[in-house]
């Protein structure tokens, strides 16, 4: 505990505690880091700064699991570091981050990992964890994700079913990860879009080595190309197809960006076949559409640019929104990954080339607020269940975090249900120059921000350091998975049938020297002879169109003159 916290005492009067499965009207008294009291009427020692939360709602600081700090993609740097970003999130309500780390095809997971920690450390105001991400997959990579879990305080892992000859992992090495994570208790992330046919499709509108004169020639090369390269029935196939594999794997699977209506189908149908899944999704795809690729200005349409991309359906919104109101979808990240126009410009030709990335760590739970519990999706219980409470839970944080009681980390926001700002980008603290969200009016905001005890922010004013936050080492089974898991393998587990053993007679197989029929798939037999009489089966492989044939010695009926026209020759009636 840092000694600026160890002294700071704080007493948040009068309000509303919101947990994630109740509220209370209680004061909350926080001393060392650590809330020590939560109730009414409480004895606490003199010297203690008083906040006045009547009217207000008291809850635990947020959660955001998926942001992009610092990170080089595409060509391109976010323009947000662990410094500016994590003061954003605290401005927002958000008092942990989840990083992520991407290593290169080939390099070290361990030495990418520790070149964002030297980082991160020095920079970071709030709490945060990292997700490394499972680019390559071979002996050193499991190695090394053995290492990272046992001594580096890492509990997750993302794999990418997208991003070929990037990122992208196949299905069999897929599977080896998830046994892999299983094995090591580890939370297994799958980006789950069918980058196989979004390459195929991309390649069919010209953007291939040679050039992009075909979909120059049919106009798709804005950033509604994004929208056209990647529909979500290809979402949907692989989210069906990781969900069989972790099934296979007997590993729970959380699935990321969550963005379209079949996809959140397919979640559904698996949750209630009792499958572990469980699914994120993020501020921007619960409250835009993809029409915003349509628009006439350049650089609107390519600020939304992202993956997978907002959908055309305008129903997708609130059927997402819903999604996380009935626990189908059970976590909402911002997915911040911040670039500005003139970085999304190095695609003004190709809209392959536009970075993928929104901004969103300060305005998600404002956002949430306004769209899920003003537009009626879900309560203040379940708002902090989706924003906090639940991502505590699935990363083993809970109840340290995600949760008002005594000796929870002092990670507390005083929100304002009553109090309402306008998004826009001339008054973010988030680094860039877009706002997707620019001009909505959200009614819900922060007004007080405590991160480990110490008061951050307050109606306006930062009072925290560079580098105050901390890393937060994460422990690997968390219950909320693997408790599940471990009961389906018990109810499930395979068993030979007992039964008496056959006594009676088999028949002898001749060894005549040939292949026995019954080997495996792997080694299916060739087959010298045909099906039908002798004759060619024109359905079976290895026939040849020239040269001497397997019929030769058979003899050929003489040909016969067809008289009849095409069709058959009709005379009277029929």
């Amino acid at each position: 505990m840092s000694s600026s916290s160890a002294m700071v005492r704080i007493l948040i009067k009068g309000g509303k505690v919101v947990n994630d499965d109740c509220t209370q009207e209680a004061d909350v008294y926080i001393e060392n880091g650590i809330i020590q009291q939560v109730g009414k009427e409480l004895m606490i020692p003199g010297g203690a700064k008083v906040i006045d939360a009547s009217g207000k709602l008291v809850l635990p600081g947020g959660i955001d699991t998926s942001v992009h700090l610092e990170e080089s993609f595409m060509n391109a740097t976010t323009v947000d570091d662990f410094y500016s970003g994590t003061k954003a999130a605290l401005a927002g309500g958000t008092t942990m981050v989840i990083g992520h780390v991407l290593p290169e095809k080939n390099e070290s997971l361990l030495e990418a990992y520790e070149k964002c920690r030297h980082s991160a450390d020095s920079k970071a105001c709030c709490d945060y964890a990292l997700h490394i991400g499972v680019t390559w997959w071979g002996p050193k990579v499991r190695a090394e994700m053995e290492k990272l879990v046992r001594d580096k305080g890492v509990n997750s892992f993302q794999m990418f079913m997208a991003y070929k000859d990037m990122f992208m992992l196949r299905d069999s090495e897929l599977f080896q990860v998830l046994q892999h994570c299983k094995d090591i208790g580890a939370i297994a992330r799958v980006h789950a879009e069918n980058g196989e046919l979004v390459s195929e499709v991309r390649d069919l509108l010209g953007f291939t080595v040679c050039g992009a004169k075909e979909a120059l020639d049919l106009g798709i090369s804005g950033p509604e190309g994004i929208e056209i390269s990647r529909p979500e029935e290809l979402e949907a196939e692989a989210t069906h197809r990781a969900i069989t594999i972790a099934n296979r794997a007997h590993c729970p699977i959380y699935l990321v960006n969550v963005s379209s209506m079949s996809a959140g189908d397919v979640v559904a149908t698996a949750k209630m076949q009792g499958k572990v899944v469980h699914g994120e999704t993020t501020t921007a795809h619960t409250v835009l559409n993809g029409m915003q690729y349509y628009h006439q200005d350049w650089s609107h349409a390519a600020a939304h640019v992202t993956v997978p991309p907002l959908r055309l359906d305008p129903n997708t919104p609130n059927f997402l929104m819903s999604l996380l109101g009935n626990d189908t979808l059970n976590v909402v990240g911002s997915d911040h990954r911040p670039f500005t126009v003139k970085q999304k410009a190095m695609g003004k030709d190709d809209f392959t080339k536009i970075p993928h990335g929104l901004p969103g760590i300060q305005d998600r739970m404002s956002v949430i607020w306004e769209k899920g519990v003003i537009g009626g999706k879900m309560d203040e219980n379940r708002f902090v269940a989706v924003t906090s409470s639940n991502a505590a839970k699935i990363y083993n944080l809970y109840p340290r975090k995600g949760r008002i009681i005594p000796g929870a980390d002092a990670d507390v926001v005083v929100w304002d249900p009553e109090g309402s700002k306008i998004i826009s980008v001339e008054n973010q603290v988030q680094g860039g120059d877009i706002n997707p969200y620019e001009g909505l009016r959200c009614h819900g905001v922060p007004i007080v921000t405590i991160s480990r005890g110490r008061l951050v922010y307050e109606n306006g004013m930062f009072t925290c350091a560079e580098g105050s936050g901390k890393f937060c080492p994460l422990r690997t089974f968390p219950d909320y998975l693997y408790k599940k898991m471990v009961q389906r393998e018990k109810c499930q587990a395979v068993k030979a049938v007992e039964r008496e053993p056959y006594t009676g007679e088999v028949v002898a197989v001749a060894n005549s020297g040939k292949r026995d029929t019954g080997s495996s798939d792997l080694d299916t037999p060739t087959r010298p002879c045909t099906r039908h009489g002798g004759m060619r089966d024109l359905h079976e492989s290895s026939f040849s169109l020239s040269g001497a044939q397997i019929d030769d010695n058979i003899p050929k009926r003489s040909s016969a003159r067809i008289l009849a026209p095409p069709g058959g020759r009709s005379s009277g009636i029929w």
